[in-house]
């Protein structure tokens, strides 16, 4: 059963008590349900355990390859510096402060752009997903930017922005809007016109309307999107702070390139890929939480 009939069942049940929409149980089946909850839930806390640990296998294996690579000689360390290497390397950078100092400033960009993208993803995508009006305006705009590189827009940011921090947050920016509003709009246009039409006829007011009805339905689309958008925008950062960067992660890459520092560039690059990380494990535990009721229908 789906969170969004879930809620209007509960909705249904405060609205019109007199229409007996309810969940009638049978007293037996509610005593072995409760009795088996327990282990169902134990289990499915293995699994994911589990499933955790499973994930680290292959990172780790590479890892103790390309160790085993350059210890005997067969990768050049002018090329790759060694895992060992790396790890002293991004040390040195945390104890001097440069990695630390770096990370800030492009997680404050990233963060930036990230919240003027979701912003301008959600209004339109509303816009556009739930008024035909808006649909005709809107979306025909949107899929036109969809269809522009977005990397090819960084000569033209330039010019219009100049070489500062305007031209990074904004490509940023560009780079989240675009997935976030195709997966709002799409699970917009998805919720089931069944319930909206119970939904009428349970008499819901707007509120209720979009809290038993509209957000359990638009969530995971929604979620998924998020997850996109954060990883296009850690992706255009990368390019971004190419842009003549005075400070951040593209500054320290771009200033080791000119000594050769492989192990530096390296360091800033496994950096970005464990921001990347961190914001998608964040946005994982976000979806599990708001959606418990589909994992619970997986494991009943």
């Amino acid at each position: 059963m789906s969170q969004t009939s879930m809620s209007l069942e509960r909705a249904g049940a405060r609205t019109t008590p007199a229409a007996g929409v309810g969940l009638g149980s049978d007293p037996k089946s509610t005593v072995l349900a409760r009795a088996a909850a327990p282990g169902r839930a134990g289990g499915a806390r293995s699994a994911r355990l589990r499933a955790a640990a499973l994930r680290w296998v292959s990172p780790l294996a590479l890892v103790v390859l390309w160790q085993v690579a350059s210890s005997t000689g067969l990768l050049d360390p002018k090329t790759l510096a060694s895992p060992a290497d790396l790890a002293v390397t991004a040390w040195e950078l945390t104890e001097s402060g440069k990695l630390t100092e770096a990370v800030l400033v492009s997680l404050q960009r990233a963060s930036l752009g990230f919240l003027i993208g979701a912003v301008a993803a959600v209004v339109l995508g509303v816009i556009t997903g739930l008024s035909r009006i808006g649909d005709a305006l809107v979306d025909p705009l949107m899929q036109m930017v969809r269809t522009i590189p977005l990397f090819g827009l960084v000569p033209l940011f330039i010019v219009w922005f100049g070489i500062k921090e305007e031209p990074k947050i904004y490509l940023v920016a560009l780079g989240v809007v675009i997935p976030l509003y195709l997966n709002l709009v799409a699970a917009l246009r998805s919720v089931d016109p069944e319930l909206l039409e119970l939904a009428t006829s349970l008499r819901l007011s707007t509120l209720e309307r979009v809290r038993h009805v509209m957000l359990p339905a638009v969530l995971p689309g929604a979620l998924v999107g998020l997850r996109q958008s954060l990883g296009v925008a850690w992706l255009a950062l990368i390019v971004a702070e190419q842009i003549n960067a005075g400070a951040g992660l593209g500054y320290l890459i771009n200033n080791a390139r000119d000594f050769l520092q492989t192990d530096v560039i390296v360091v800033g690059l496994l950096a970005y890929a464990v921001l990347g990380l961190i914001t998608d494990a964040l946005v994982r535990v976000l979806e599990r939480r708001a959606l418990r009721w589909r994992d619970e229908g997986v494991t009943a």
